[in-house]
């Protein structure tokens, strides 16, 4: 879903055919940046990327004529839409029809140009700017044919109003979607809950990776990549201390962060929009309330398991690495 970034552009996952009639579609970054006039595509999110590494794509607003429904065009691409750019069409796959209709709306408020009507009793003048309603200015324009097709130009910025005639960013943020980006058959073996890729901090080097977690009645693991067979770690859910939006997201400059707390170690998770972030915090914490049972506390639990083991770690060849003891994780050193 798009949302909107602490730079306050809209910012979400979308598939684009890169090269035209191709058929393939490939998974990519955007970013729609109303102040710089300009629709981007990385390859991943930014912040996930290398420092200094360059877009894949990039296209004016101004010469984008209109964004619509493409799925009588491309009836095999489901969730797809076009932007119509000059003399080439752009089609892109959205991750469900709320998706879908939320990014034609966002794009085409964003190419929308508003030109002042005349009234009877002001004279012509050959700048047309004036103010608007709701403190909103409406600009001077120029036009020019780019590939044959008339491309309207501001000659100045647009001010965006408080008044919904700008991008209604308040309700990309409040908009929810329970659906995972990606959805693999679930292993025969294991009732999975919840499934999709977020990228994650690692334990030693710091740095952020995109991995694919899986989320079932017992545990969530995850994976390199959603078809490997076998998961790089596995956290039993008894051994979560809690799951929540982490409050330092602004000192760590990641977007839609939330942290997964055991005694041994806090995993710093980056879902890819606020509403994934939620989703997951939301199927973690259901499926920790389901396995510990209505009656029974999470002190109560941890209490029973510090008398029955302690031994607070232990290895596990399943993982090939710790699994923790849910304890109070104040005085224990996470790595």
């Amino acid at each position: 879903m798009p949302y909107v970034d602490r730079q306050n552009r809209i910012c979400g996952f979308l598939d684009i055919e890169e090269n035209e009639n191709s058929g393939k579609f490939l998974r990519r970054y955007f970013i729609l940046d109303t102040r710089e006039d300009s629709f981007v595509w990385y390859m991943d999110n930014p912040q996930n990327l290398p420092s200094g590494s360059s877009r894949v794509g990039a296209i004016k607003l101004t010469y984008i004529s209109k964004v619509s429904d493409a799925t009588k065009l491309r009836p095999k691409a489901e969730f797809c839409f076009v932007m119509n750019a000059g003399m080439r069409k752009y089609f892109l796959q959205a991750n469900d029809q709320q998706d879908l209709v939320e990014w034609v709306n966002v794009l085409n408020k964003a190419i929308k140009i508003t030109v002042p009507k005349q009234s009877d009793s002001q004279p012509h003048s050959d700048n047309l700017s004036r103010q608007g309603e709701c403190g909103k200015k409406q600009v001077s324009y120029r036009t020019d044919i780019v590939g044959g097709v008339p491309i309207i130009t501001p000659t100045q910025k647009e001010e965006v109003n408080d008044c919904g005639e700008g991008i209604d960013r308040n309700h990309l943020k409040r908009s929810q979607s329970h659906l995972p980006y990606f959805a693999p058959k679930p292993p025969a073996d294991s009732a999975v809950i919840k499934a999709g890729y977020c990228v994650k901090q690692g334990a030693v080097m710091k740095n952020w990776k995109r991995r694919y977690f899986q989320l079932d009645e017992n545990t969530i693991g995850y994976f390199k990549s959603e078809l490997e067979k076998e998961p790089l770690r596995v956290i039993p859910l008894k051994e979560v201390h809690k799951v929540q939006e982490c409050k330092q997201s602004d000192i760590m400059m990641r977007d839609n962060l939330f942290e997964i707390v055991t005694s041994s170690r806090t995993f710093y998770v980056q879902a890819d929009s606020p509403e994934e972030m939620h989703s997951w915090i939301k199927a973690v914490s259901g499926a920790i309330v389901a396995q510990r049972g209505p009656g029974r506390s999470a002190s109560s639990m941890r209490q029973a398991r510090r008398l029955s083991n302690p031994c607070i770690q232990r290895y596990t060849s399943r993982t090939g690495e710790c699994g923790t003891y849910v304890g109070s994780h104040a005085n224990v050193p996470s790595y």
